[in-house]
């Protein structure tokens, strides 16, 4: 795309084009995106669409970043990575930036995202100022917080696709220092780690630095570490040194190694997407000899993702564990929010029943002192992000899901919830019950009343 005028211009022929395509499709035939990446862990066993798909590639730009108003406006697909750039250079950044490079700005907003300015901005969606949606019957509206649509624009996040398709998205942004300067805080109790984690969170500062950024790290149940993050425009003794941990060195590595650390910005804001966070290990990627051999743009977490993505449509890793006559394993790859008071209880529990290590931590609070319907979270509570993605062994007489739904049932008795872009094993009731599916039903009937797109439950548990 070239300028402003002609991006615009190019967004309005992709609209016109992707109606033509949705009008061209059998009366009631369902319907779905065509895109080319995802980061959801649902996995087809064919890996072909079960319906036909719209291709919204064409929706993939910044349209334009407005340095005055600290805004941008933003096509649906435009990946985290391409709307960083745009912004970074303007000095700015969205209000939240999850941690994956090719994550979308739609996708995160439809489904969720978090990272470690939650604790002060919220989730994603909480920026955004207005949104055009391509909805279930066919229809583009524009969508804002107090419009006739504002039902749909508060409904959408958590909806993964069931109402609509986000095409364009408004969002704030906040200004940025070149730098951030790191600090690893060690704890060897969850209570200490947690109680901590709530004052930092509340206060907003740590013996009297500006806490710009907070997330934690838990390698077992006596060694976690806090890392507080702020921008400075200056480096010590005006070195001008700052980490690398896009090339031999691994990042969550360092938390072990050092109390002080420093990134670019850019650097800061996807230091987990080199290794996947710590995923990279399964691949051997992290063993030196290995790394050194694996080329740089390849060391990246949509690359391990295909990788997971052919073995799970092949069963290869499956098939080579039962000739080895190994214990059949289940994948645990959730992220759910749990009250900080409930914090250090639930992490007991998670090291005794499933006992995954690393762990990450991520606090936040709704920035908007609103709840959001679909994923009812209690506005002023802290709640912190618990995310783990590896793989537990069965033991005999254990199904496959038997530790995903432990894990489901000690975050609802912690008052949490948990994202759902991995396995669902709630039950039809009890996971209307959790996402209001009073609330959905109302909007699902008002912008999708022949149901072309697929339900929330259906999509997230039943065609998992």
């Amino acid at each position: 795309m070239g300028g402003p005028t002609d991006r615009y211009a190019e967004h309005d022929r992709a609209k016109r084009a992707l109606l033509s395509a949705y009008e061209a499709l059998p009366p009631g035939a369902p319907v779905k995106l065509a895109k080319k990446t995802s980061n959801l862990f649902r996995f087809s066993s064919s890996g072909k669409p079960s319906a036909p798909g719209l291709d919204v590639n064409s929706f993939s730009e910044v349209l334009s970043v407005d340095p005055v108003t600290r805004t941008a406006d933003v096509q649906g697909m435009v990946t985290y990575e391409k709307l960083v750039d745009a912004t970074l250079a303007h000095g700015l950044m969205p209000f939240v930036v999850p941690q994956l490079k090719t994550i979308t700005l739609g996708g995160a907003v439809a489904g969720l995202g978090i990272e470690s300015t939650s604790f002060r901005n919220g989730l994603p969606h909480e920026s955004v100022l207005e949104m055009e949606i391509m909805t279930g019957d066919g229809r583009i509206v524009t969508a804002t917080a107090d419009n006739e649509h504002a039902e749909l624009f508060r409904a959408f996040p958590n909806s993964y696709g069931t109402l609509g398709y986000s095409l364009r998205l408004k969002i704030e942004l906040e200004p940025v220092q070149p730098y951030v300067e790191l600090r690893h805080l060690k704890f060897d109790e969850a209570e200490a780690c947690w109680a901590a984690m709530a004052e930092i969170c509340a206060a907003g500062e740590h013996d009297g630095r500006p806490v710009d950024f907070i997330d934690g790290t838990v390698f077992g149940p006596d060694e976690m570490y806090l890392t507080l993050a702020r921008f400075t425009d200056v480096l010590p003794d005006g070195t001008g040194t700052v980490s690398d941990y896009t090339g031999m060195s691994v990042y969550y590595k360092s938390l072990r190694e050092r109390s002080v650390d420093h990134l670019t910005v850019h650097d800061y804001i996807w230091r987990w997407d080199t290794d996947w966070f710590w995923c990279s290990r399964a691949f051997g990627v992290q063993n030196p000899r290995i790394r050194r051999l694996w080329p740089q743009r390849y060391r990246r977490s949509d690359v391990y993702r295909k990788i997971v993505a052919f073995d799970r449509r092949h069963q290869l890793t499956a098939r080579l564990a039962r000739l080895r006559k190994q214990p059949a394993q289940e994948a645990v790859i959730q992220d759910v929010e749990v009250p900080v008071t409930a914090g250090p209880k639930f992490m007991d529990f998670f090291h005794r029943e499933i006992g995954i290590e690393p762990v990450w931590l991520c606090p936040l609070r709704l920035r908007s002192g609103q709840a959001w319907p679909l994923y009812p979270l209690e506005p002023g509570e802290l709640y912190v992000n618990v995310g783990f993605w590896s793989t537990v062994d069965l033991q005999p007489g254990q199904a496959d899901g038997f530790h995903n739904r432990l894990i489901e049932e000690a975050v609802t008795a912690a008052g949490g919830h948990k994202s759902l872009y991995s396995t669902v094993h709630y039950d039809q009731d009890e996971f209307w019950r959790l996402y209001n599916g009073e609330k959905y039903a109302a909007v699902k009937a008002a912008y999708d009343g022949e149901r072309r797109l697929p339900d929330l439950y259906e999509k997230c548990v039943r065609m998992g």
